[in-house]
């Protein structure tokens, strides 16, 4: 029997490598000799909500490498909420490229990926040929309208509630992970997600220390918050947004572009939040376009 936390054949190759300082489970797809991408998965996923963004870019000649990002799935789960601060995690990437000797690749991200993936293209702008975040700004950008726009602080009641010791956990385990489930087909357009994706999620969410190591994320970056950056974006970027994200403010998007060296907002009228498996098609199109560009 497949074990669900893996991937199938069909969706790629297994592998563990070490990345600073942590184990790392990375699933691989596409020719070994193609043009690297690192697709950084967001809360609460794992590699699995890349699949079909990841089979398009394959079949298009893309080396792909999806990591289950610390304390998630099958990676490792380190203890301490001051193991999750957005720098290590950037950092972890970043090691993920050089497990596998990848000087740089197009480094693209959702959610906290994308937070993940502005971040290491502000630290390590040497690592990433181009970079696209999608449903989630520029970290300056997120926290100014924090600050100003009351709209968004209500859409953002979530990271509040996750700071909360140990009651996120029992509430998000309660019926068999039932509010996870309800969020994402919420908040998603109808028939996005099925009950098959859901077997995969389960068996993730169902990894010892992984609901305290993902909700760890939230916490970090509200108890260690990371320094203001003004500085451009060096690489490449594309913005790509779901105009219809329930959590997130699309004006975000072009406000973001302004941090950007080279940069640019596109957003899909019709996507919501999730995207990345609403439109997989149409996304890697605008990704392919954008590496085609960058190179």
């Amino acid at each position: 029997m497949t074990d669900p936390v893996r991937p199938r054949p069909s969706e790629g190759e297994s592998t563990v490598v070490e990345s600073n300082g942590v184990r790392l489970h990375v699933v691989r797809t596409g020719p070994p000799d193609g043009t690297p991408v690192l697709l950084l998965h967001g809360f609460p996923e794992c590699w699995y909500g890349w699949t079909p963004v990841a089979g398009h870019l394959a079949d298009a000649g893309y080396r792909v490498l999806v990591p289950d990002q610390r304390g998630y799935n099958a990676s490792e789960k380190p203890s301490g909420v001051g193991a999750y601060r957005l720098p290590t995690l950037a950092a972890d990437a970043a090691g993920v490229l050089d497990a596998v000797d990848i000087g740089a690749a197009h480094v693209v991200g959702h959610d906290w990926g994308a937070a993940v993936a502005w971040w290491l293209a502000l630290d390590h702008p040497d690592r990433v040929r181009s970079l696209a975040a999608l449903n989630v700004p520029h970290p300056t950008v997120m926290r100014r309208t924090l600050g100003r726009s009351w709209d968004q602080r209500r859409r953002s009641w979530y990271f509040a509630a996750f700071q909360v010791p140990r009651v996120p956990e029992l509430v998000a385990k309660a019926g068999n992970y039932r509010l996870f489930e309800r969020s994402m087909r919420e908040s998603s357009r109808p028939g996005t997600f099925d009950d098959a994706d859901f077997e995969r999620y389960r068996a993730a969410w169902r990894q010892p220390g992984a609901l305290t190591a993902t909700v760890n994320w939230y916490r970090a970056v509200a108890r260690y918050p990371p320094d203001e950056r003004t500085d451009p974006v060096e690489p490449p970027t594309r913005v790509v947004w779901g105009a219809q994200d329930r959590f997130l403010r699309a004006t975000m998007a072009r406000e973001s572009v302004a941090y950007c060296r080279d940069g640019r907002a596109i957003l899909l009228d019709d996507a919501t939040h999730w995207l990345h498996h609403e439109f997989p098609d149409r996304v890697a199109g605008h990704l392919r376009d954008g590496f085609e560009a960058a190179d």
